[in-house]
């Protein structure tokens, strides 16, 4: 007779490159996984690992099993969100994607706050640039993006409205002025965000009256980090183009001035995508919440 232990047990030992591998990973020792690894074969009747040096592999017999055990495992992991979601318990594993400027700056302290009024909560956060990749790299609950997303039929929520603008220093300003039109930026010193796959040296800009215009920029500084871009534009470096979320404090406190003020950006909201494979526990959608509430209140 098999037990969820065991179950577990197998499903650890199936990822693991050796016994030696197995045993480190279940903080054991290598002749306990033998000793076990034989008792479950014993049980069963079968071989479900093949002894020998090199990698780990598993026999027909072992392989079939480590795919229905990966089926029950996931259903009773289901179950249990279910049981949790039915009491309305804020528990578990959360798992929250976010890019690297907003995520460590915006994010991850919302997040820390969570967690610390949940204390069975078990966050984690990854930082990343690239969202697909992201999705596919692991299990997410909830993934966190600002800008705009080709249509991937995830359920997504609107956080926040996010306007982009272009900005520079006082100093710059003062330095070498200011454009009046936007082909006059092209007689300034520019720094973009080089980051996903986006032409972030396209600006696509609508002057007062609705004209539309885009503008290709050809910077100096550039960087695959925003807040490197929005530090360097403080310093005086030139001008860039930055979301509300990360300037509208500088922008306030006079650290930066708006750049064609008078000509926009298109938005870049700040959304939530919700995993469709995974399930709606009660931890997510209050996480989401308390997120749209704090961001609305916090980045603007």
């Amino acid at each position: 007779m098999l037990h969820i232990a065991d179950l577990r047990f197998l499903t650890a030992l199936s990822s693991a490159p050796s016994l030696a591998a197995a045993a480190r990973s279940l903080n054991v020792t290598p002749p306990a996984v033998s000793q076990r690894l034989a008792q479950i074969e014993a049980r069963l009747h079968l071989r479900l690992v093949e002894r020998g040096h090199g990698p780990l592999r598993l026999t027909a017999e072992g392989a079939f099993l480590i795919e229905r055990s990966g089926t029950i495992l996931g259903e009773i992991e289901t179950l249990t969100e279910e049981m949790t979601t039915r009491a309305g318990r804020i528990e578990g594993p959360l798992h929250v994607i976010a890019p690297f400027g907003f995520g460590r700056l915006r994010l991850a302290p919302i997040l820390s706050r969570f967690a610390g009024d949940n204390p069975e909560l078990r966050p984690t956060l990854s930082l990343s640039e690239d969202p697909l990749g992201a999705m596919r790299a692991g299990p997410w609950d909830v993934l966190i993006h600002v800008g705009r997303l080709p249509d991937l039929r995830i359920v997504q929520r609107k956080l926040a409205a996010n306007r982009r603008f272009l900005v520079a220093a006082p100093a710059y300003a003062a330095r070498s002025g200011l454009p009046q039109s936007p082909v006059d930026i092209a007689a300034h010193r520019v720094a973009v965000v080089r980051e996903d796959r986006a032409d972030t040296t396209l600006w696509p800009l609508t002057g007062p009256d609705g004209t539309e215009t885009s503008l290709r920029v050809h910077p100096v500084y550039a960087c695959n980090d925003g807040e490197v871009i929005r530090g360097w534009a403080l310093d005086g470096n030139g001008i860039v183009e930055r979301s509300e979320w990360s300037v509208s404090e500088d922008l306030r406190a006079g650290r930066l001035i708006h750049v064609l003020p008078d000509w926009s950006l298109p938005d870049a909201d700040i959304v939530a995508l919700l995993n469709p494979r995974a399930v709606r526990a009660v931890r997510v959608d209050a996480f989401v919440d308390g997120l749209a509430a704090e961001i609305s209140r916090n980045c603007r």
